[in-house]
């Protein structure tokens, strides 16, 4: 700029303000377009570094959390028609809200329970990654599709809470799959997460393994509701939220534990959950 001109921007403020905006915008977009070129490099350094695999098979696919075509046609997502507390799938409709036998012959103390997928062989691979291989990316495309099965049980609840893990487990494992599954699942639903609700105050043996009848006196006595919490679920409804139901045995026992301090009512939502044809 020549000193001529300087001298005419010093005697025109007007003229020095638009000098200095249309730098500082020229400098903002130069910043902006800076920022996306990073973004866009770090993306594709991270797919570079941890390139996108399936979920349930390993193998790479487009984008993080996805799916192979394979594993997608063998995933067995719940739909209805299922049964009406229960939450599994019936193979015929018959109108109306259908009951399963199993729920009239053990009435369960929840509410009711979902579950986004059978646990077939696809859904025992992606739990097994989520829960043993450190996989929490994992957890985000699960709750996705839990909160598309738990439609129904999300609006008729008030608040979420997860099923604990042992102090000595998490140590172990670092973290608690159902906790990671809670928690992105509140945030999708809007629902406020309560992760000191339930706690686990005896170290159970693994359920894996066990006949039903284990499984129920193995959890027996496993769950506590903290004085400081109780206040949180006095009279509301609680979304339990665990990865697989498989006997019920577990959400069974938290559902006790959480009746008995208070809540008003409990449902469950799990990702997957064992059909009883496959035992």
């Amino acid at each position: 700029m020549a000193l001529s001109d300087l001298y005419s921007l010093v005697r025109q403020p007007d003229l020095l303000q638009t000098s200095v905006d249309m730098d500082m915008s020229s400098f903002n977009s130069s910043v902006m377009s800076i920022g996306a070129g990073l973004r866009r490099g770090g993306v594709m350094i991270g797919h570079w570094v941890y390139p996108p695999v399936c979920a349930g098979c390993g193998v790479l696919v487009g984008e993080h959390g996805g799916v192979c075509g394979t594993c997608w046609s063998n995933l067995r997502q719940i739909e209805r028609p299922c049964c009406d507390v229960m939450g599994t799938p019936f193979s015929h409709d018959m109108g109306g809200a259908l009951v399963s036998a199993e729920a009239i012959a053990d009435p369960p103390p929840f509410r009711r329970a979902r579950a986004a997928v059978l646990y077939d062989d696809v859904a025992r691979s992606i739990v097994h990654r989520l829960k043993y291989k450190d996989r929490t990316d994992l957890a985000t495309i699960m709750a996705r599709w839990m909160v598309r099965a738990g439609d129904e049980l999300i609006a008729e609840s008030e608040c979420v809470v997860s099923v604990p893990l042992h102090r000595r487990r998490f140590m172990a494992r670092r973290y608690n799959q159902s906790a990671e599954l809670a928690r992105i699942l509140a945030r999708r639903s809007a629902l406020p997460y309560l992760p000191g609700a339930l706690g686990r105050r005896k170290s159970t043996r693994p359920q894996v393994g066990l006949t039903a009848k284990a499984r129920v006196e193995n959890m027996r006595g496993a769950f506590s509701v903290p004085q400081t919490a109780q206040s949180d679920i006095i009279g509301r409804s609680v979304l339990l939220v665990d990865d697989v139901y498989t006997t019920g045995a577990t959400v069974k026992a938290a559902s006790h534990t959480l009746l008995k301090a208070g809540a008003g009512s409990v449902s469950v939502l799990t990702f997957a959950r064992v059909s009883p044809d496959f035992g």
